[in-house]
């Protein structure tokens, strides 16, 4: 059996594709610029989900941020990315995608000197499923109240990943 290697998409300073990488070994102390998303999840009430990240991941493990971040495949358009991945990483089918940040960008290192640089464009979401989460992925999930989860990014944002610190308030601000 033959694994496929996961690849991501390299990016120049005007955001445009500059050639892939294998996602195994992009993230390190000097990571590229590259493509990926980040997408908030609602429910039918309005609640949005959170999710712990697994603690095998190798940036931020064990620590709370949005529903779901990934990275699209060369040529997958950026829904179709978020359903996939939507899809792989919590088990929900999506009703709505809907871009909410689209020109996102942040760089951030890790305690273990890892560095993000993503330009992560930021869906919501609207799903009716119940997660059942890759525990390979996520640790654990959480609804709670969108001005709870700003007043958490606005007080405590040790509690939070540092792309969802800064995502929370501007998309609060739309």
């Amino acid at each position: 059996m033959t694994v496929e290697r996961e690849l991501v998409v390299l990016l120049d300073d005007d955001h445009r594709p500059v050639g892939t990488a294998d996602k195994a070994t992009v993230h390190t102390a000097d990571t590229p610029l590259h493509l990926a998303f980040s997408c908030y999840v609602r429910d039918g009430s309005g609640r949005i989900l959170l999710t712990r990240r697994a603690l095998g991941k190798t940036t931020w493990p064990g620590v709370w941020t949005n529903s779901c971040c990934g990275h699209p495949a060369p040529g997958e358009g950026l829904e179709a990315a978020v359903r996939r991945r939507v899809g792989q990483e919590l088990g929900l089918s999506l009703s709505e995608v809907r871009p909410a940040l689209p020109d996102f960008r942040y760089r951030a290192v890790s305690a273990e000197g890892i560095v993000e640089n993503e330009f992560c464009p930021v869906f919501w979401a609207l799903t009716d499923d119940v997660p059942e989460p890759d525990p390979a992925e996520v640790a654990e999930f959480s609804w709670t109240r969108w001005e709870d989860l700003v007043a958490v990014a606005e007080r405590t944002p040790w509690l939070l990943s540092p792309w969802a610190v800064e995502q929370i308030p501007r998309l609060a601000r739309l």
